[in-house]
């Protein structure tokens, strides 16, 4: 009998994205009226903002700093059972336990935990649902707000890309301290994991590592949002390109994780994706990880244009020279 490949579903699912921005108005204005999220609240240097069938009150958290990155990654978990046994798993591991916070606008307290790079993730329960006024109310009351037809208008939170040196020892860390499970990876020639994508549900993918090569320590690589269909972010690039947007690449088709994207670099110098992963779960409690080999990943994406050197080596906050 096959062992199942998913340990724990003490976690639910990804819940937000803590991105750095020291260009904040030009950001916030990329994000709202460009990219086509909403704005659930401002408050203490931040912004709060969500997509439009994004039930929580916010999945992005756009904080003013010096410089750009990522400031942090929350995850919920499936009860406050699910929260303490996350803890105490953390806490009898070797990584590093950051304690409890009381949380911000959009939960509960959550604890923290550093991974062995520098990305401060944290676990929550308590959740603030986003409740739309008379003005965001949609008409199917099965649905989080209205849609509205603003900028790209992605649906919801899809996943993050951060970067590691080393991404077995960050493989080691998401499966110790969410209790992710592993859905695709990159086996290079020398021995070394070159990526891993994770899911903590039947998403196939809510977070991925990749290899730092750009010698930078606890970088960010990208925050991605889903739209409903392919031609939503082919209308996207026109949209990017009419606000001068930088578009770093695509659209084309990952070979990895089969999903259709769009790169652009926010004003700050973020990455930000759209992307469309079709109708793709992983339902098999003991799916086995896909390994790609260094030679099948030379080949390139499934379909569209050779990915650029930026890809490889661009990621946030930028290194000093």
């Amino acid at each position: 009998m096959n062992t199942p490949t998913n340990p724990s579903f003490d976690v639910a699912h990804l819940g937000h994205v803590e991105v750095y921005t020291d260009r904040f108005e030009e950001s916030l204005d990329f994000f709202t009226r460009v990219y086509g999220l909403k704005i659930s609240a401002q408050e203490g240097g931040s912004a709060y903002l969500r997509a439009w069938d994004d039930y929580e009150f916010h999945t992005l958290k756009l904080t003013e700093h010096h410089t750009t990155g990522v400031g942090h990654i929350g995850y919920r978990c499936a009860s406050p059972e699910a929260l303490e046994r996350r803890v105490a798993a953390i806490e009898a591991s070797d990584f590093e336990g950051l304690g409890w916070v009381e949380g911000d606008l959009g939960h509960g307290r959550a604890y923290r935990v550093a991974d062995p790079f520098g990305h401060v993730f944290e676990l929550y329960w308590e959740s603030r649902r986003y409740e739309p006024d008379e003005d965001d109310r949609p008409a199917l009351k099965n649905m989080a707000s209205k849609f509205t037809a603003q900028g790209a208008s992605p649906r919801r939170i899809d996943h993050l890309n951060l970067l590691a040196e080393d991404v077995a020892e960050f493989r080691r860390f998401m499966e110790t301290c969410l209790g992710s499970r592993v859905t695709e990876l990159i086996q290079l020639d020398s021995g070394r994991i070159g990526g891993c994508w994770f899911t903590v549900n039947n998403k196939s993918y809510d977070l991925a590592c990749t290899e730092e090569h750009g010698k930078g320590q606890g970088r960010f690589h990208h925050v991605t949002y889903a739209t409903d269909q392919r031609e939503d972010i082919l209308k996207a690039a026109d949209i990017f390109l009419e606000n001068g947007v930088h578009i770093e690449t695509g659209p084309h088709k990952h070979a990895i994780q089969g999903t259709f994207f769009l790169y652009v670099w926010e004003p700050a110098g973020n990455r930000v994706e759209l992307a469309n992963a079709g109708a793709r779960l992983i339902t098999a409690p003991d799916w086995e990880p896909v390994v790609w080999t260094e030679a099948e990943r030379k080949k390139g994406q499934a379909w569209g244009l050779k990915t650029i050197e930026t890809f490889h080596t661009h990621g946030t906050p930028p290194v000093e020279e």
